[in-house]
């Protein structure tokens, strides 16, 4: 066993095992990916670690991984099925684009920073996983061309509700992520049923702000 496949499978039962994902495609799917991967050279030693691991400083601000128990939990509460199109939001260098790939039909992953949606292409594309497309495209825009998805996936954090998101969800469909507008921060699963959309939170969990899902400035006196 590599060392990078020791430190996946310590990963898997130090840190998402222990904390209630039970799903074993999901656990399939994080013992198989290489999250190092998706990280620079430099990182490399830190990949598995469970921490939110910065992956860029583009003009928009530092981009993450968010913590790999966080990104389990949240596809398990979007219990995703193999016939499902997904939205990833957000995807950075693209791992959680990779998980879900692993368990739904099709994935369109965005991305608002296009060098680093180039670079999430390009390791998709060299690990062979041909069931995603990346688009440049700002967090609050999704892709709605593609639409509707059965599953929305934040792949960060919200400080403000995306209706935008919302309307490109399938009837049926869920939306997921870390809604950060109160304290604490909260996963919440929203579902799309005839004429409204539900929320139900789920457990409490931080992950960084997607950028262009920030809170708008307040005017100071």
């Amino acid at each position: 066993m590599t060392i990078f496949a020791n430190a996946r499978r310590k990963m898997v039962d130090g840190q998402v095992r222990t904390n209630d994902v039970t799903d074993l495609r999901i656990i399939e799917a994080m013992l198989d990916v290489p999250r190092e991967a998706f990280v620079p050279d430099e990182q490399r030693g830190m990949a598995y670690l469970d921490l939110d691991l910065a992956v860029s400083e583009g003009a928009g601000g530092k981009r993450y991984l968010i913590k790999p128990v966080v990104i389990a939990k949240m596809l398990q509460a979007a219990e995703i099925k193999p016939t499902d199109r997904v939205l990833v939001v957000g995807c950075a260098t693209g791992y959680a684009a990779a998980l879900a790939a692993r368990l739904a039909a099709e994935v369109v992953a965005t991305e608002a920073d296009q060098a680093l949606a180039t670079r999430a292409t390009a390791i998709l594309a060299g690990l062979g996983v041909g069931n995603v497309t990346v688009i440049a495209a700002a967090a609050a825009a999704g892709a709605p061309a593609r639409a509707p998805y059965d599953v929305v996936v934040l792949d960060g954090a919200t400080e403000i509700v995306p209706d935008g998101l919302y309307t490109q969800l399938a009837m049926g469909g869920r939306l997921v992520g870390v809604f950060a507008a109160g304290q604490p921060p909260r996963v919440e699963i929203v579902t799309r049923s005839p004429g409204d959309f539900g929320n139900r939170p789920l457990f409490d969990a931080y992950a960084p702000i997607l950028p262009g899902l920030e809170r708008p400035a307040a005017f100071v006196f």
